[in-house]
């Protein structure tokens, strides 16, 4: 059964984990530049390298049909650059599900699929798609959400180790980034970790950099792009894919199965 995930970044990545070893055939949908902050676990890094791996999982470029069939042949995960879903008409997956993660609905609608699922606010249930799914951490994460919307966006990152908004690092201008540090290093508070043109970007407390914009990368002012994890002991997460991505990944696994059993369908 075949599934498109729009959205290739970390937690889009958890969900692409659980769908491919349950079976599922999945391509993922990107734009020409993601933007991922955890890069060594987001197989949108594939667009930039060609191919990339989480967790024992291959994820491979692909330009046309024909190379999505071969790489579903050798399971293999591939992911395109369409930020428009065209390659839909041609495939026609049974299953789509937004994981873009934008807090906004960048165009996705009930008529792309037969089921059609999506993460995080922005969307409606039983209108933009069949099933929304909650993605803010506490209590609801990775609740069904079958009428209405998720919860709004506070703009405050999920709190680790009693620490929320300062762990997260931000541009201090638009230009272009140029690491100094690399993800699993661990670093302290005002610490230098890259510059946006010559402009220093400092370390906001201290920990495990476990996320980074790519080298190169073009920002604007005040743009996520680094991600502290305050918890020095725990450097291997930052090349695991996240207790959040797992939870989302097995809510929209349970949202399909649903799906499928009001509409009397097999899974596969």
């Amino acid at each position: 059964m075949k599934v498109v995930v729009r959205g290739g970044g970390d937690l889009a990545t958890g969900v692409v984990e659980v769908l491919h070893t349950s079976g599922f055939e999945v391509l993922i949908l990107e734009i020409e530049k993601p933007s991922a902050i955890r890069r060594t676990v987001a197989f949108s890094e594939a667009i930039y390298d060609g191919e990339t791996e989480v967790e024992n999982i291959i994820c491979k470029k692909v330009e046309n049909e024909d190379e999505i069939y071969k790489a579903w042949e050798k399971n293999i995960v591939p992911i395109m650059i369409d930020e428009e879903c065209r390659i839909i008409e041609k495939i026609k997956p049974h299953i789509l599900v937004d994981c873009i993660i934008a807090k906004k609905n960048l165009g996705t609608n009930k008529e792309m699929a037969p089921i059609t699922i999506g993460l995080g606010p922005g969307f409606v249930a039983g209108e933009d798609v069949d099933i929304v799914i909650e993605t803010m951490r506490g209590h609801k994460l990775g609740r069904i959400i079958r009428e209405g919307e998720a919860l709004k966006n506070t703009g405050i990152p999920g709190e680790i180790k009693g620490i929320a908004k300062e762990r997260v690092i931000y541009s201090p201008q638009e230009g272009i980034f140029r690491g100094v540090k690399k993800i699993g290093d661990k670093v302290e508070a005002r610490e230098i970790l890259g510059y946006v043109d010559r402009e220093p970007v400092y370390g906001t407390i201290s920990g495990v950099l476990r996320g980074l914009i790519r080298d190169g990368y073009y920002v604007k002012e005040k743009m996520k792009i680094g991600d502290i994890d305050p918890r020095e002991e725990e450097r291997e997460n930052c090349f695991t894919i996240s207790d959040k991505a797992r939870t989302l990944g097995g809510a929209v696994l349970h949202g399909i199965i649903m799906r499928l059993k009001e509409r009397d369908e097999n899974i596969f």
